[in-house]
């Protein structure tokens, strides 16, 4: 990302973070799948991912979580003059999403935020307010598969450097969710911690998503 940033910054790049509910979906949708194809980077968020990709011989070097790599970014590149702006959950999780973000990495300037809840026009105003804000990054959050259609639509509109869907991103840093213990985390379960934390929003991804996503690796293997 700060090769994007520092090298390209004329250009607009598109960063999709897939996990096996991402995948799931671009199975059972080719149009979808293309989206995701025609990102400039797709990093790989866990263990179902990780597995799926060593079956088929690829030895991927980490799992990159969102809630865990961009905050990593962010601390990375502290003080070297970047802004940003966040855009997706509801009114009251993005103000405090910013509120938490502006706290937690005080050597980022905070360009701005909204909501995610944007029609067509409403879209084409916020996408000329962030432009107009000249932000290095766009953080966007609105879940799977909107976020990548969206980023996917507004490619062009958008003069950002690195856009990014970090999909429940701002439900951690406004509050609406608490991460699992690092221990649970490094056994690849965090998704159980979010399950307890929203299981009527979570359930069908989980409870079915995950058993089916298991039996796509092994009958998708050569």
């Amino acid at each position: 990302m700060k090769l994007f940033i520092k090298e390209e910054a004329e250009k607009t790049h598109i960063i999709f973070i897939a996990n096996s509910y991402t995948l799931n979906l671009a199975t059972d949708n080719p149009e979808y799948r293309d989206v995701l194809n025609s990102a400039n980077v797709v990093f790989a968020d866990g263990t179902g991912v990780i597995w799926a990709a060593r079956l088929r011989g690829t030895i991927l070097q980490s799992n990159l979580v969102g809630t865990d790599l961009l905050p990593k970014f962010f601390n990375e590149t502290s003080n070297y003059g970047y802004r940003y702006y966040l855009l997706g959950a509801d009114a009251s999780t993005i103000k405090y999403a910013a509120e938490y973000a502006s706290r937690q990495f005080p050597g980022w300037t905070l360009a701005g935020f909204h909501h995610g809840y944007l029609g067509e026009d409403e879209t084409i105003k916020v996408i000329e307010k962030i432009n107009s804000l000249q932000p290095h990054l766009l953080l966007l959050g609105m879940g799977n598969p909107l976020q990548e259609y969206w980023l996917y639509k507004n490619k062009q509109r958008l003069k950002v450097p690195v856009c990014v869907g970090v999909g429940g991103l701002f439900d951690h840093w406004g509050g609406n969710l608490k991460r699992a213990p690092l221990w649970v985390r490094r056994l690849g379960i965090e998704w159980l911690q979010i399950l307890l934390q929203q299981p009527a929003k979570k359930w069908r991804r989980y409870l079915i998503g995950n058993p089916k996503f298991i039996i796509r690796i092994f009958f998708s293997r050569d």
